[in-house]
């Protein structure tokens, strides 16, 4: 596979795009990757056995997805990003790559991302989606309603792609689903040393969850509609 064709900026300038500077600056893409790569990025992604985001360790995944995390952190991408969200020198921050595989019921509760976030982008490798909201991206207007909308929902399909710059008012999350919801999440971070403890976090918080992950699934599972927690 010809890298160098996975992730073109250019196809940010598709006339379907919504950019909004209100009430924060946010973008939604969709079509971002070939329908060429689709089965070799579907056989490269790692295969997670718990629920939820660890960091990104090129040894988990295959060539493909190797190739595309390479694209998705390369400075000139996320110049293309900065450039319509407003964010100066994106691609001077260090980034944070997570991937996931699967979610619980828990994930997808209203927030803002952290303050240590500059920026935060999620590009969707799913084949298929059910007919339903559940799992859908939500950008929101405000951290105590999931229906409170300020652009269409966005269903977690193959090539779609959401990138937002953190705020105090930031909010998104989906309503609570269970099962495979393949993402790459990358986050442009404040600082070297915010990327080194979340790196740890992460990493900690991979082997708790394969120890604990029957019972966060059962926690997961009580999760309210409008569920929220603060960043």
């Amino acid at each position: 596979m010809n890298a160098t064709v996975l992730l073109d900026p250019a196809r940010l300038d598709r006339p379907d795009t919504d950019v909004r500077q209100e009430p924060f600056p946010f973008l939604i893409a969709h079509g971002q990757l070939p329908d060429d790569a689709r089965n070799e990025l579907e056989r490269d992604f790692p295969r997670y056995t718990s629920a939820g985001f660890f960091p990104y360790d090129p040894a988990d995944c295959g060539p493909s997805v190797n190739a595309l995390v390479a694209d998705l952190t390369a400075p000139a991408f996320a110049s293309a990003i900065g450039e319509r969200l407003g964010i100066e020198n994106l691609g001077g921050y260090p980034t944070l790559v997570t991937l996931c595989r699967y979610l619980n019921k828990r994930h997808g509760t209203i927030h803002t991302d952290s303050k240590s976030k500059v920026a935060t982008a999620l590009l969707y490798l799913n084949r298929q989606w059910p007919d339903s909201s559940e799992g859908c991206l939500r950008f929101l207007r405000r951290i105590d309603d999931i229906d409170d909308l300020v652009a269409p929902e966005l269903t977690p399909l193959y090539g779609e792609f959401a990138v937002f710059k953190r705020c105090d008012n930031s909010f998104h999350g989906h309503l609570p689903f269970e099962g495979e919801r393949r993402v790459i999440q990358v986050a442009w971070l404040t600082s070297e040393e915010e990327k080194l403890r979340k790196t740890r976090r992460g990493k900690f918080s991979r082997g708790f969850k394969q120890l604990v992950g029957a019972l966060d699934r059962r926690f997961g599972a009580r999760r309210a509609r409008n569920a929220a927690h603060r960043d």
